[in-house]
């Protein structure tokens, strides 16, 4: 599981001089759970991702992934998550395939062939999977980094705006492979600023702004605070309500 308390990020812009990115964020994703991060652009979704990715170090609170510190565990939590954000890069002389390899064999998978022809299979990757990753369009490159945050088959994935460049089959697979992961027990905090997605795969969510959350609540009681019933009304609603 995902168990965050008082996370908190500064960084220094040199027009703005100290701007809190995230301020004192809280909250909990279970196993079993695909939890939806949810909030407008510059809210501090992707650098509270990141933090829970150990890319970047937190200045305040805390945060433990799957029972592991990220302060402290950093290697532990790596080898715990699948990671994709849409900065995600590939080893652009690799293939498709040697990509989904090397990143098993870092992971310490002793079948890491198998588990790339898995995904190779699963994602329908066959027909460039020898192709080197820098000839790839932009909806293959994110198929393959889909495949990449998986490969080691990981008990927590954290997706970051993950249909980003995808056509609609693609994104259809994608929500299979999360709705499949849910079932297997895992624990997925997804970020998406598309209110279907969200009300598709997500049984709870946590609306962020300006670093700091506005609500974690279930999607049923959330849509409930909108006079039409709708998840996006009581989005607005909460962004507008606290002063944006």
């Amino acid at each position: 599981m995902i168990e965050v308390e008082g996370l908190t990020r500064r960084f220094h812009d040199r027009e703005l001089g100290m701007v809190t990115a995230v301020d004192g964020v809280s909250f909990r994703a279970g196993p079993g759970e695909i939890v939806a991060l949810l909030g407008p652009n510059g809210a501090g979704k992707t650098t509270t991702m990141r933090m829970l990715a150990t890319l970047i170090a937190p200045d305040g609170g805390s945060a433990r992934v799957n029972g592991h510190d990220v302060r402290n565990a950093a290697p532990d939590v790596r080898r715990s998550i699948g990671y994709l954000s849409a900065n995600t890069g590939l080893y652009g002389r690799l293939t498709a395939r040697e990509v989904l390899e090397y990143v098993a064999r870092l992971q310490g998978c002793l079948d890491a062939a198998d588990r790339a022809d898995a995904l190779v299979r699963r994602f329908e990757i066959e027909r460039f999977a020898n192709v080197t990753c820098d000839r790839l369009s932009t909806g293959m490159k994110q198929k393959v980094n889909i495949a990449r945050a998986l490969v080691h088959d990981p008990p927590v994935l954290i997706f970051d705006e993950p249909t980003s460049g995808l056509d609609v089959l693609v994104a259809q697979q994608l929500f299979a492979v999360l709705e499949d992961a849910r079932r297997a027990g895992k624990c997925v905090l997804y970020s998406t600023h598309i209110m279907g997605e969200a009300e598709r795969l997500c049984s709870r969510v946590v609306v962020i702004h300006r670093g700091r959350v506005l609500a974690e609540t279930g999607l049923g009681e959330l849509r409930a605070r909108a006079g039409d019933g709708r998840l996006e009304t009581a989005f607005i609603d909460l962004v507008s309500g606290s002063g944006s």
